[in-house]
């Protein structure tokens, strides 16, 4: 069998740490498939659907570095937008491969399916590149070095490539690569690194109390060995974000919880808004994660480092990468701060819960208990993020959230994808009725797959969020109730799946403890009260209603 286009395609992936495909097939993509089925190290994942792909390939992405994705033209790729647009919100490089008609077809202008029939075969490429930041249409001419551009690209960018893969181009005979994907590594000019370490130095001798803010943008940018590193020689008080969270060993010296602008709690809001410098390492402040800009940190307080420059007050400094600006600051920090005492502050305890009513309280108090290092932890947007948030994660902890994009039901193909990348480490997944109710189909592939999740739904009766912040008891956010536990055996023939409901905490913790090591799908069904939200939600559906009813 010849060398072909799709083979040169599939290395490339595969050479970047890619060992799976995920997606849909089409006709315009089935000959591509032959390729991916024949590939020895590149497998396929099919999925319910291309939304669900696309999200099963962040998660893949999440865990894994980086992902691909599978899809047919029109009709396919819209129908996976939305996850790559969550995608390059949140800065995952996930390569979205589309099958499309052969070259001459789209030359001839004709009138095929799954297009428009205007004879136009860009619009939906057109609509990729607001969401991707590269793209390209592959020909026999360009395809092997168009590949690799993107797939720079997207690496290096962190963010999602598109790439449109006409039918006929993809059996066109190519030649193997004779050298790696070479990416390209930034490197500040160095006045612009001496500049900012003589700023630095400066900024740090002047301050008399230091603290680190570190979060999501840390993680996509291959730092949180380097922010390690940097507390364990040298502790200063530090947090994340929820975007962030589980960038640092939550249970070390210095680690003092989640911060939420207004909403964190009194410690954390002290900690980071009272010290006289807090370091920004990879911060976005966004409106679900501050509780509405609730954030009280000056241009004067702060030195924030992103992924291409850093500031130190008022002054930018361009070009200089990530790595870069954290290794002086590191540096800086063992020589001037390593000899200031690091108050002893852990992240505030779980609220107390005596009741014994299973609410939102007694739930995240079981979780808590339930964790274990390893653990792959998805927490889809609503009360699960907002409760989530509140959990002191044990070490090696990988933390799922999308409160940027915020797509509800998002998580659930993510762990599908997450368990596909990490088939070794436990999977939890802790997910709302109403968000369950738009992604559900992917329990079949798990299954399918002999994955071994273990599945909170949490049931509260409809959308809570929405509730939360307005109409609380209109019918808009009411769902139809769902018998949960029978779905996993209405979504495989051969279901060996466990799944229990539970209405009272007892209950909860006694099938958690049956869970807990568990070697097959485990669905658990846990009713809470309707109108029941934890404390930091209600400061950010307080928040966006306001906001909403444009009062701020």
């Amino acid at each position: 069998m010849r060398y072909c286009v799709a083979d040169y395609l599939l290395d490339r992936l595969n050479e970047c740490g890619i060992a799976h495909l995920f997606g849909v097939p089409g006709d315009y993509n089935l000959q591509f498939l032959d390729n991916v089925i024949a590939h020895p190290q590149l497998g396929w994942v099919g999925c319910a659907n291309e939304l669900n792909a696309a999200y099963a390939a962040d998660g893949y992405a999440r865990c894994n570095g980086a992902a691909a994705l599978l899809t047919t033209f029109g009709v396919g790729e819209l129908s996976a937008i939305n996850g790559i647009a969550g995608s390059y919100a949140e800065y995952l490089p996930v390569i979205h491969v589309v099958g499309a008609p052969c070259l001459a077809a789209q030359l001839r202008g004709e009138l095929m399916h799954h297009t428009l029939g205007d004879g136009d075969f860009q619009h939906f490429a057109r609509m990729a590149k607001e969401v991707t930041v590269s793209q390209a249409a592959l020909t026999p001419e360009n395809a092997c070095y168009e590949i690799d551009r993107v797939l720079r690209e997207s690496l290096s960018k962190s963010r999602p490539g598109y790439l449109l893969l006409p039918s006929d181009v993809a059996q066109a005979p190519a030649t193997k690569p004779a050298h790696s994907l070479a990416l390209h590594v930034q490197s500040a000019e160095t006045a612009v690194l001496d500049e900012f370490r003589k700023a630095a130095q400066e900024k740090l001798s002047e301050s008399r109390s230091v603290a680190l803010l570190a979060d999501f943008l840390a993680l996509r940018y291959a730092q949180q060995k380097a922010l390690q590193q940097w507390m364990d020689d040298t502790p200063l008080p530090h947090a994340t974000l929820l975007m962030g969270k589980g960038l640092f060993d939550e249970g070390q010296q210095g680690f003092i919880g989640t911060y939420s602008g207004a909403a964190s709690e009194e410690g954390i809001k002290t900690a980071i808004e009272g010290a006289e410098l807090v370091v920004c390492v990879g911060v976005k402040f966004t409106d679900t994660i501050t509780a509405g800009f609730t954030q009280k940190l000056t241009t004067r307080q702060t030195i924030d480092i992103q992924p291409e420059a850093a500031r130190i007050g008022d002054r930018w400094f361009s070009g200089l990468p990530m790595s870069q600006a954290v290794e002086v600051l590191h540096q800086l920090c063992k020589r001037q701060v390593s000899h200031r005492p690091v108050p002893h502050q852990k992240p505030p305890a779980l609220p107390a819960c005596e009741s014994g009513i299973l609410d939102q309280h007694a739930l995240w108090q079981v979780v808590q208990n339930f964790l274990q290092p390893g653990d792959i932890v998805l927490a889809d947007q609503g009360t699960a993020a907002f409760g989530a948030a509140t959990l002191t994660l044990p070490a090696g902890t990988t933390f799922i959230a999308q409160p940027l994009w915020g797509s509800i039901g998002y998580t659930l193909p993510a762990a599908f994808g997450a368990q596909t990348a990490c088939p070794h480490r436990r999977v939890v997944l802790l997910i709302g009725d109403g968000s369950a109710q738009l992604t559900i189909q992917e329990l079949g592939s798990m299954q399918r797959d002999g994955q071994n999740p273990i599945i909170l739904l949490l049931n509260n009766e409809g959308y809570t969020v929405e509730r939360a912040i307005h109409g609380a008891e209109q019918r808009y956010n009411d769902i139809a109730p769902w018998n949960w536990t029978q779905l996993p055996q209405a979504m495989h023939l051969h279901c060996q799946a466990q799944c229990w409901r539970v209405t009272e905490t007892v209950q909860l913790e006694e099938v958690m403890r049956k869970a807990a090591k568990a070697e097959r799908l485990t669905l658990i069904e846990v009713v809470l009260p309707k109108q029941d939200i934890p404390e930091l939600l209600q400061a950010v559906t307080s928040s966006l209603a306001r906001r909403n009813s444009g009062e701020n």
